[in-house]
């Protein structure tokens, strides 16, 4: 008998969460509860419920008309506000962390502080303060003016300011460290990490680790990584699960930091983690750090690793729930991804709404996922946020590449994109970066 599986959340990582679902030889029946009319998620559902997410009166109801089993969640906003505890308590199997875990992602000094508390590597120099007492002195003295502030709580990748790059002086960060306080009562700040960036995405059950492949995002929203931080203008893998300026040594670490930070959680908490713990880590001239956690899939790594999953997904989610990934092989084909972004001008300071766009011919080897847009009885309107999502899939990421850019340039209306993700010269570039940071 066919599942029925729920799918929470309406952007571009859903609708690919959503066609990994409907490949799997289960022939689930797929369930959709979201906050707007995604086209590519409209597609591929069986029943589609239009409520805000955290509508949990109109969840329940969806989940007993639809006879629902077994759940995943996509954004980070609804596993804050308990929704996995919630469906559990409606007898829901849910891969993803109840409200307590989530913290990992919704709370900065969660974070820190189970590190610190077991002596788990990557954690960089940090403290955090609930008043300003001493903050000077820290940003000033321990950390000699290279420093990041973070806010506590969830500000969809916005909530995090670095000096050099958000601030020309300490007294710039103290402002901003002040705020954070006044807002949420507190605020991390940690020492500047220098290296290069990765997401290592894993799945996790409570017991076992299993990680997909390696990813690079892209915050800034300009080509050479200039202009303001956004959710992610898009991201590359390579054919061999790592990438380019990483070591074998580099993700042995970064798994090792996740499977011991599962562990603290359950003698810290006595509850299993189950769901994807997504570690954005950076390799230093010292090693693997950690920058922070999330509790979910990335947007837009998912776009880059599902689509190469070869184990059925739903197969995988299950074994998430009934904490059974070891006796689980999860696959992942051989190829590389780059995904690319279209974002509607103005993006993401001040961007155009309410505008109409439109989808030219896609290249052979390219997926299109739909993000932040309305489809309407006349086409589909930009809603503000990251669009639509392309991701260009070859045997070489400059392959990848060139399909992804093709398709991208396809669309019309008033939006724009990087061009250098994914290319050679930028690539080279982190390469060339991480060989003198490396030393």
């Amino acid at each position: 008998m066919s599942k029925n599986v729920l799918l929470v959340g309406n952007g571009a990582r859903e609708h690919v969460m959503g066609e990994t679902i409907k490949r799997s030889p289960q022939n689930p029946k797929l369930c959709v509860f979201a906050a707007i009319h995604n086209p590519g998620l409209m597609k591929l559902a069986d029943a589609y419920r239009v409520a805000p997410l955290s509508d949990f009166e109109a969840l329940k109801a969806f989940v007993e008309e639809e006879g629902i089993e077994l759940a995943a969640i996509g954004p980070e906003n609804p596993l804050g506000e308990g929704i996995a505890d919630f469906l559990l308590s409606l007898g829901v199997k849910v891969a993803a962390p109840i409200k307590s875990l989530a913290r990992l992602e919704t709370a900065k000094s969660f974070t820190r502080d189970l590190l610190a508390k077991y002596d788990i590597p990557g954690n960089p120099l940090f403290r955090v303060f609930s008043d300003s007492e001493g903050m000077l002195e820290f940003m000033r003295d321990d950390l000699n003016g290279e420093f990041v502030v973070k806010a506590e709580g969830l500000h969809g990748g916005k909530g995090v300011k670095v000096m050099g790059d958000h601030f020309n002086s300490i007294e710039e960060g103290l402002a901003f460290a002040e705020e954070c306080i006044q807002e949420e009562g507190k605020v991390v700040v940690e020492e500047k990490l220098y290296g290069q960036e990765f997401s290592l995405m894993s799945f996790v059950d409570g017991k076992t680790v299993v990680d997909m492949p390696a990813a690079q995002d892209h915050k800034r929203a300009f080509e050479n990584d200039e202009g303001p931080n956004t959710g992610g203008m898009g991201t590359y893998s390579d054919a061999n699960h790592s990438l380019p300026f990483l070591t074998e040594e580099d993700l042995k670490k970064a798994h090792e930091i996740t499977v011991q930070v599962m562990q603290a959680l359950e003698k810290d908490h006595d509850a299993l983690y189950k769901g994807v713990m997504y570690g954005g880590f950076i390799a230093t001239a010292k090693g693997v750090s950690l920058i922070e956690y999330n509790a979910r899939f990335g947007d837009p790594e998912a776009m880059n690793v599902l689509p190469l999953l070869k184990t059925d997904f739903v197969s995988v989610l299950e074994a998430i729930c009934d904490g059974t990934l070891d006796q689980l092989p999860v696959e992942f084909a051989d190829q590389a991804t780059v995904c690319k972004y279209v974002v509607p001008q103005g993006y993401p300071d001040n961007p155009v709404r309410n505008e109409k766009v439109s989808v030219g011919e896609i290249p052979a080897g390219v997926k299109v996922y739909y993000a932040s847009v309305d489809k309407r009885d006349d086409g589909i309107y930009l809603s503000g946020s990251r669009a639509i999502a392309m991701v260009g899939i070859a045997d070489t990421i400059a392959e990848a590449e060139k399909l992804a850019q093709k398709a991208v340039e396809s669309v019309s209306g008033p939006v724009f994109y990087r061009k250098d993700i994914g290319t050679d010269e930028l690539i080279g570039r982190r390469v060339q970066h991480m060989r003198s940071v490396r030393g």
